[in-house]
């Protein structure tokens, strides 16, 4: 069976297009999609069946090989990187809390600066 990567898939009109490993273009429609199978992302790979269509080659029978990686987890940091940000924030977040323990809340500009890292982190844990 041939294998190919998805080139553009339309969600809403319900079909797309493949291009296969030797360059040829064919058409993928949504009824050649297993059951339940979400639409394919632009990237993903695929196997399938090949039969010649009204207009061209059309994709029959289609297996999802495998995903296209998302952009946020291409993105990402390296672990180790995360590593080293979050135990330097739990050094930074210790003294804080030493400080609470006293009555001592941040200043404004102080605790704004807390909350942006915290929230970074946050999504760069999240992606």
């Amino acid at each position: 069976m041939p294998t190919g990567k998805v080139r553009f898939y339309d969600e809403e009109k319900g079909f797309g297009f493949i291009t296969t490993d030797d360059g040829q273009d064919v058409f993928l429609h949504a009824t050649a999609l297993p059951a339940g199978t979400p639409a394919p992302k632009q990237g993903a790979r695929l196997e399938f069946g090949v039969a010649d269509g009204k207009r061209g080659l059309q994709a029959l029978a289609v297996r999802v090989l495998e995903a296209p990686v998302s952009l946020s987890k291409r993105s990402r940091k390296p672990a180790d990187d995360m590593a080293i940000i979050v135990e330097d924030l739990v050094k930074f977040l210790d003294v804080m809390g030493g400080d609470l323990r006293r009555g001592h809340y941040p200043s404004g500009a102080s605790a704004k600066k807390v909350a942006a890292m915290l929230r970074k982190v946050a999504d760069d844990l999240d992606a």
